[in-house]
Formats: C-alpha cells, sequence, structure tokens
C-alpha cells in the first residue's frame, strides 16, 4: 500500500514538472512571437479608467485587432468613437492605445515638449528610414528639425514650381489618351504623377513613373506601404525574430534593398557632381542658376558644415520620399473624387482660375498660386474629409492627466485626426463637402487644434507648405484642362485607413476637355 502511495506521488510528481515544463515552453514561445511587456498595475488602474471595450485577462482586445482587415479599421474606430466618446482605450500584451478625438486633449499632446516620440509601431518602418525626422526623438530630432527646416523655406519652394507644372503636364496628357473612355481610374495615374514629382524635388532625378520608367523602384515604394500595413495588424509579426522568418518578412527585406540601392546610387552620383563642380567658378554660377534638389541641399550641408554622413542623407532623403509621395497622392485623388461630387464647388474653382489665367495656357507662378484662394479653401475641405494621414500616435513618456483621465506612462496616444475632423460640434453638417469652412472669417472662430490634418506643434510636418503648393498646382492645371465628373456614388465608396487614407477601389472620373 505505501509503495503504491509511493509510485502515485512520483507519477504526480512528474506531471506536474512536465506541466511546468510545458507552461515555461509556452511562455517563452509568447515572449519570443509577441511583443509582450510586463506593465505595472498602477499602468492598468489608470486605463481601465477610461472607457472602451471590454478585454480579457492579459490578450485584452487583440482578438479584434486579430480578426481585423485593413477597410475593417475606419468603420471600427468610428463605431467606437461614437460608442465611447473622444477618449477610449484598448489594449492587450501589455500594449495600449489610448485613441482621441478631443481637440483639446489633443492639443495638450501635440504643444508639450514631453511626449514627442513616435509611438513603437512607427519603428516598423525603421527598415527603410532608419532614424530620419520621421522617427528619431530626442537632442537628434531636434537637431537635425532645426538643420532641415532651411531646406522648406518659400524662396526654396518657388524653385520647385516648374517641376510640379511640368510633371502635372504629363498627367494632362496621360489623360488625353483616355478622353474617349467613358471614364478613368484616376487613382494610380495621380500616383505615379506624385511619384514624379517628389524624386525630382528629393533627388534631384527624373525616374519618369508615369512613362513606365524605374518600375522596379516604382513598385517597391508601392508595396512597402503594404507591407507595414500588414505587420502593423498582426501582433504575432511585430518581434522581427518572427517576422524576418514569414514570406513578408524576406519579401519586405527584399524590398528595401531595392529602395536603399536607388537611393545610394542617386547620392554617389549628385556627390560626385558636387565635388567636381565646386572648383570651377563657371560651374558654380551654372549650378545656382539650376534647381536644388532636398538632396543638394543636404549634400551641401554636409560638404560646409561636416554634419552630415551619407547613410544620414538617405534615411532623411528615404523619409521625405516616404511622407511626401502617397500623402499628397491621397490628397489629390480624394480632390478630384470630390470636385467631380460637386459640380457648383468645381465650377466656382474653374472661375477663380480662368480670373488667373485667362485663356492662356502659361505655367502657374508663385503669385499665382497665392491667389488661389477658393482653390486652397477646397484642397483644406478635402484634407478635413479625408486626411491624408488619417490617425497620429505619441509614445506616453510622462503621465498626462486631462479631463478626469491619466494616460498613463508606457501607452500610445493615438489620435484620430479623420474623427476629429467629423465632430458635429466643430464642423456643424460633418459629412458634408463645404470649402466655406475654411474661409478666413471661419477659421478665426474655430479652434486651432480643431484642424490638424499636418499635425500641429513642435513636430508638425515640415513639408506641408511644399504639399499645398503641389496640391495647387496639379489640381489647377488639370481643372484648365478638363471637366470632372465622378461616377462613384458616395455610399458605394469604402474608405481604407492604410499609412494614408485610400478608397478601397480606385475612384472612377469622366474627364470632359474643357476646350
Amino acid at each position: 500500500m505505501n509503495l503504491k502511495m509511493i509510485n502515485i506521488t512520483e507519477q504526480n510528481i512528474a506531471i506536474m514538472l512536465e506541466m511546468c515544463l510545458l507552461l515555461l515552453v509556452i511562455v517563452l514561445v509568447l515572449h519570443i512571437t509577441l511583443p509582450y511587456r510586463w506593465m505595472p498595475a498602477e499602468f492598468y488602474k489608470h486605463l481601465h479608467k477610461i472607457p472602451g471595450p471590454k478585454g480579457y485577462p492579459i490578450i485584452g482586445n487583440t482578438l479584434i485587432a486579430l480578426a481585423m482587415r485593413a477597410d475593417d479599421v475606419y468603420n471600427l474606430m468610428k463605431s467606437y468613437t461614437e460608442k465611447y466618446g473622444p477618449i477610449l482605450r484598448i489594449y492587450g500584451f501589455g500594449l495600449a492605445h489610448v485613441m482621441i478625438s478631443d481637440h483639446e486633449i489633443i492639443e495638450a499632446i501635440l504643444t508639450g515638449t514631453q511626449n514627442i516620440s513616435k509611438a513603437s509601431d512607427y519603428r516598423l518602418l525603421s527598415c527603410w528610414l532608419r532614424d530620419g525626422l520621421l522617427l528619431s526623438t530626442g537632442e537628434k530630432w531636434h537637431t537635425r528639425r532645426k538643420m532641415l527646416t532651411p531646406a522648406f523655406h518659400f524662396k526654396i519652394l518657388e524653385d520647385y514650381i516648374p517641376v510640379f507644372s511640368r510633371n502635372s503636364k504629363i498627367l494632362v496628357n496621360k489623360l488625353w489618351e483616355y478622353i474617349d473612355e467613358p471614364f478613368v481610374r484616376v487613382n494610380k495615374l495621380i500616383t505615379l504623377c506624385t511619384l514624379d514629382i517628389i524624386c525630382e524635388t528629393a533627388m534631384g532625378t527624373s525616374i519618369h513613373a508615369q512613362d513606365g520608367q524605374e518600375v522596379e523602384y516604382v513598385k517597391a515604394v508601392h508595396r512597402i506601404s503594404e507591407l507595414f500595413q500588414k505587420r502593423q495588424l498582426n501582433p504575432f509579426l511585430y518581434k522581427n525574430i518572427i517576422f524576418n522568418l514569414t514570406g513578408i518578412g524576406r519579401e519586405q527585406a527584399r524590398v528595401v534593398k531595392i529602395l536603399h540601392a536607388f537611393t545610394r546610387k542617386v547620392l554617389e552620383q549628385r556627390r560626385q557632381e558636387y565635388i567636381s563642380n565646386r572648383e570651377t567658378t563657371d560651374n558654380n554660377l551654372q549650378r545656382k542658376k539650376r534647381i536644388l534638389s532636398f538632396l543638394d541641399l543636404l549634400i551641401e550641408i554636409s560638404e560646409t558644415k561636416q554634419v552630415l554622413s551619407d547613410e544620414d542623407i538617405q534615411e532623411e532623403v528615404d523619409t521625405f520620399m516616404f511622407e511626401g509621395h502617397d500623402t499628397t497622392s491621397s490628397a489629390l485623388s480624394w480632390a478630384m473624387y470630390l470636385l467631380g461630387s460637386h459640380p457648383d464647388i468645381q465650377e466656382k474653382v474653374m472661375h477663380e482660375l480662368d480670373s488667373i489665367f485667362g485663356n492662356s495656357d502659361r505655367d502657374p507662378t508663385y503669385e499665382d498660386l497665392s491667389h488661389m484662394k477658393y482653390l486652397e479653401q477646397v484642397i483644406k475641405e478635402t484634407l478635413r474629409l479625408y486626411p491624408s494621414v488619417p490617425v497620429m500616435s505619441r509614445m506616453v513618456e510622462k503621465d498626462i492627466h486631462i479631463k478626469g483621465y491619466t494616460i498613463p506612462v508606457g501607452a500610445h496616444a493615438t489620435m484620430l485626426t479623420f474623427m476629429l475632423h467629423r465632430n458635429p460640434e466643430l464642423y456643424p453638417e460633418p459629412e458634408k463637402f463645404d470649402p466655406a469652412r475654411f474661409s478666413p472669417e471661419s477659421c478665426q472662430k474655430r479652434h486651432p487644434f480643431a484642424y490638424v490634418p499636418f499635425s500641429a506643434g513642435p513636430r508638425s510636418c515640415i513639408g506641408q507648405k511644399f504639399a499645398l503648393m503641389e496640391a495647387k498646382v496639379v489640381l489647377s492645371t488639370v481643372l484648365r484642362n478638363f471637366k470632372l465628373e465622378t461616377l462613384d456614388r458616395p455610399e458605394d465608396v469604402k474608405v481604407l485607413m492604410e499609412i494614408v487614407i485610400k478608397p478601397k477601389e480606385p475612384f472612377c472620373i469622366r474627364f470632359t476637355p474643357r476646350r
């Protein structure tokens, strides 16, 4: 009997050891595969006081994220905001996003100097952008921002207008090729146009994307955003040790290699050109007359001040390419869709353009752009309804106490720009497209943080004037040639919230010659 009891006890101990070992293996696997962080009880105490969907122990709301597709995000965030209010939380595995669409809370976050670091999921882009202006923080970010700001002075931006204009005319010529078609799926054409513009202004090289050249680089630029979005929605892919073993991890490595090789090649060529020219007075004079790209300006800083390495320059050029291409393409696509859906507003824009240009086909000047007041209102109202970057997120590095809540250190303060801009208290009839909202009188009455398509505060978008000028040139060039008619019904347009806000399907727009 005693022997039996000893055997049973030994069996129980063996089973318990096996279970402990299995549990240890499970914990180890989860630690390797998931971005889990052990957070103190105080963190959850503050977090659970913020309203939000019910979560489960440890995993929180992770099941929602795993079940979500890219085309679910917009509607889900919209329904959550309507249900829980302008501050809500979702969390899981020690990661927490506090979703904010309240202009006063957003003001406190964006204007403060304590929480300027981007949220951790931005680091998923570091394989391409490394530690450029978008991703850097602290002293490096402050120094780099101060150094790069002069590159966006209006005198330099004015020199880019011919680049905007030349590529806009190529877009118009492409649209003429479809003039006998019932409609044009316009998004891709606009994207290729903005890609040509950003490559020429950022790197000083023409890739002729609109003419079907540099296909490998063009495809790589498009693909990297898609891969980032897939990874962002799947917490099991956050850790590099797992992601790099997957098919999309290997594909991303290949795509990044193409992107870096192209920028590096152009950088080497431009630096060699700078070195060859600097000793010749005639070449220096000739150089001053031509348009200097963003890359040229960085090389000049590097050569004269000895402060930027080739790697520093490349990460800033790659960042400018990333931030300045798809965002502008998105804004232009939505603007054409909205103008084609509102012929009365389109007519007002055309009247303004006719008053500036008459029957002339000359290129626009900087002064012409300053007279496009109503077109600017149209662009701003487009960015209210469809802000190119619909979500901004910061890592909370110091507790934020506001409106009876505490957003704890370690959480992500995620600002839902697209919901802020649709707040009926700030914008009556928020779904209505009404450029008059951005008349000088209306703007003056509104809270300054009720509209933040380019962010605000110290980390506001450094290229917002560049983007607005580009949008004015492209839209004015198209509207001087064509009347737009959108064939998509508003109820059929599905919104995708990826890195930038896009329609699920390309817009169908009919272009009719004006003259």
